[in-house]
């Protein structure tokens, strides 16, 4: 028995023993969308049981540089220009471009603090949020008391036809080595979604970031100084920041795979979406590759 099945079996028996309520249908490949059952039926929540010793899907052992960066204060320091107000202009364009009314389910994937999941939540709107890192989601929790908040991988599977909308914001993509974990993605908010759903995704325009890459830059915010380093390796565009706070040094990466408007359109398609349109932020004009700075793809669920 390989090592891969070996954590297979132990995922699966230490989810039954702290989860024995639920019954997880394991597929043969794990990006395969897995079911949870309770007597009642399909469980429409969030596949995130809050059971103590529950232990994630085999591929979560791979967890990257995204891990641990996210919920640091430096990493709210680098990026303090992606503010509320940043926010609001994304909340607005999707509430507006969709005609969302209070009372839809929104799903804030890669949610972070959980700055458009209060614009959501705000206008009305039932908001969940899913991410990755703990300490966001604590300070998640603490910011929009009235959204629900779990810490999940989504590449896993997280809901069935429960949300009308799913945003995927400030490129939240492409942080895996395997280009199918980004297709589990999709696959996932996909089935997440109740047919006529919608799935918007925030990515870079990868061209121009390509063009116009500025391999070095060193700046001070809050008298913490970061030297960034930015290069692309493999077709990963890799950032290298080094923190001096009062003389103590931390280091951190990004990594993020370059991936094409192409790339994109192609895991959406393949996962049964159907692309409404493309975008250049939440201003909503078209995307130009020469010169848009965001690419937008905006996305729906057939209804049928």
């Amino acid at each position: 028995m390989s090592f891969q099945r070996v954590v297979e079996v132990v995922y699966l028996f230490e989810h039954r023993r702290c989860c024995a309520c639920l019954s997880y249908a394991h597929k043969e490949h794990l990006h395969t969308v897995a079911k949870v059952r309770s007597s009642s039926g399909v469980f429409n929540g969030i596949v995130n049981p809050p059971c103590t010793g529950y232990i994630r899907r085999p591929f979560a052992l791979g967890m990257g540089w995204f891990k641990h960066w996210f919920g640091t204060r430096y990493y709210s320091l680098l990026y303090g220009h992606r503010d509320d107000s940043d926010a609001q202009g994304w909340v607005v364009s999707i509430v507006q471009r969709w005609e969302l009314v209070p009372g839809n389910q929104v799903l804030d994937l890669a949610c972070g603090r959980g700055r458009h999941a209060s614009g959501f939540a705000a206008a009305g709107m039932n908001v969940a949020g899913l991410d990755i890192s703990e300490e966001s989601i604590a300070q998640a929790r603490k910011a929009v008391p009235n959204a629900e908040f779990h810490v999940h991988d989504m590449r896993e599977p997280f809901a069935v036809s429960r949300f009308d909308a799913v945003c995927c914001l400030f490129t939240s993509l492409g942080y895996f080595d395997d280009l199918n974990d980004d297709r589990a993605v999709f696959r996932a908010v996909f089935d997440a979604l109740k047919p006529g759903g919608r799935f918007v995704i925030d990515f870079m325009n990868t061209a121009l970031v390509l063009r116009d890459l500025v391999p070095h830059e060193q700046l001070t915010v809050d008298d913490v100084h970061f030297e960034i380093s930015r290069s692309y390796e493999n077709g990963v565009l890799v950032k290298r920041i080094r923190t001096n706070e009062h003389g103590r040094q931390e280091d951190f990466e990004e990594r993020v795979q370059a991936l094409m408007p192409e790339q994109l359109e192609e895991m959406a398609v393949g996962s049964g979406f159907v692309i409404e349109d493309r975008t250049d932020g939440p201003v909503l004009s078209p995307f130009d590759k020469s010169s848009s700075q965001r690419y937008v793809l905006w996305l729906i669920k057939p209804a049928t």
